[in-house]
């Protein structure tokens, strides 16, 4: 089996608040609870790996929002924060950088550069209470903490004007607790799950944006059906023109029809398109959660997508995985149970197994990208040498993933923004 202290792996998580917003992300690492050791530095291999990863990766995907990211000593010593500017970072810290002389005096540097810092897995210790002014945020994993302990920390954090995050909600129980408890964010995955609520109704399955989006996952979509569903519907003729008669495309002349609309969409933009329309509610708006869930879809999409190029004895190609990530969060769009809604999706019988009953090697495939969600390494290092993935490469395609996401994200809403301006 693959050693885990070789292969980082790093994965993205949602922070959200108590009215479902989201506060900030989680940036996990394996390795990140590595302990510093000055006699054989076994630290600093771990750190050496994370650090030289993020020299790449922060300028682009990790851009633009709150990142909680452990740091270790030799992290800290290295000035990695400062890859970040101070309202994109919360420096997080552990035992291991409390304990060390040195460590606690690079933290208190950072905050007087203007840098927030949050403790994690909070003890009732001495060095833990001496340390608390210095920090912004305190997290407490509700997993193994006493609900006593968690409500009195919640009280002495608040009354020094700081917040509680927990974490480590995976279940419906720790969901209901970290309100009880008076936490002020939570992180996990029940919790990131419940940023989703369905959009439509059951009976949308009927709705011209459903038949639309049948009709463009066909393994050879009908461009004469997809015109004609476009254009027996005002509002998606409407916003499809308003969208390709935007700046982004920049067109010489106007297009004027749905068919020529269609054709400069091109199926692969089409698709996105009828996704992010299908998420709008009925005023035509995208909340803040209906936004992360499309960002989800598309993040499963492209690292499905990508894995493929690597993973053995698939049943499927890279279109089917593609689409298998983007309809794993149909059910949040529609109210109806995820069988009921595939089984009017022309999609392969082996995405239909992998997303209802985690089947077969697409199943394998798609449990992969759901452990790599919440951090679970010793999930990701089984099921990725069962399927021959180059492990030591994961997090390169994940956070390339993210990256392209944003492209598209970015792309999507300037066409929303001129169809909005217009």
């Amino acid at each position: 089996m693959a050693n885990m202290a070789k292969t980082k792996y790093i994965v993205r998580q949602p922070i959200k608040d108590l009215q479902g917003g989201v506060l900030g992300y989680e940036i996990r690492y394996a390795g990140e609870d590595a302990g510093f050791n000055g006699e054989n530095g076994q630290d600093f291999a771990a750190a050496e790996t994370i650090y030289n990863f993020l020299t790449q990766a922060s300028d682009t995907t990790l851009k633009g929002a709150l990142n909680f990211m452990t740091f270790t000593t030799n992290l800290l010593m290295k000035q990695t924060p400062k890859l970040f500017a101070p309202e994109e970072l919360v420096i997080v810290v552990g035992e291991s950088v409390i304990i060390h002389p040195l460590a606690m005096r690079f933290v208190e540097r950072y905050r007087q550069e203007g840098y927030s810092v949050a403790v994690k897995d909070f003890q009732f210790a001495p060095r833990f209470i001496s340390n608390l002014r210095q920090f912004d945020y305190v997290m407490v994993d509700l997993r193994h903490a006493e609900d006593a302990g968690v409500r009195r920390l919640a009280e002495m954090v608040h009354n020094m004007g700081k917040k509680c995050v927990a974490t480590g909600v995976d279940t419906e129980e720790l969901y209901q607790k970290a309100f009880i408890l008076g936490a002020d964010a939570m992180c996990g995955r029940y919790a990131a799950e419940q940023m989703f609520t369905a959009v439509h109704s059951a009976n949308y399955l009927q709705s011209n944006f459903f038949r639309l989006l049948v009709a463009i996952t066909k393994d050879e979509p009908e461009v004469e059906e997809i015109e004609q569903i476009i254009s027996m519907d005002a509002s998606l003729t409407y916003s499809l023109l308003r969208i390709v008669n935007s700046a982004y495309f920049a067109l010489r002349n106007r297009a004027t029809s749905v068919h020529q609309a269609v054709t400069i969409l091109g199926l692969g933009q089409l698709r996105q398109w009828i996704y992010l329309m299908g998420c709008r509610d009925e005023k035509g708006e995208l909340d803040e959660n209906q936004e992360e869930m499309l960002k989800l879809s598309f993040t499963r999409a492209n690292f499905a997508s990508e894995l493929m190029r690597y993973a053995k004895n698939m049943p499927v190609g890279r279109s089917d995985a593609y689409l298998m990530g983007m309809f794993s969060t149909l059910q949040f769009l529609i109210a109806a149970p995820l069988e009921d809604i595939l089984s009017e999706v022309a999609i392969s019988i082996d995405v239909k197994d992998a997303l209802i009953n985690h089947e077969g090697r697409c199943g394998l495939l798609y449990d992969l990208i759901l452990a790599y969600e919440r951090a679970d390494w010793a999930t990701i290092n089984r099921i990725g040498e069962e399927l021959g993935l180059p492990m030591d490469r994961l997090p390169e395609i994940y956070f390339q993933c993210l990256d392209d996401v944003n492209n598209i994200w970015r792309q999507l809403t300037d066409m929303g923004g001129e169809e909005a301006a217009e």
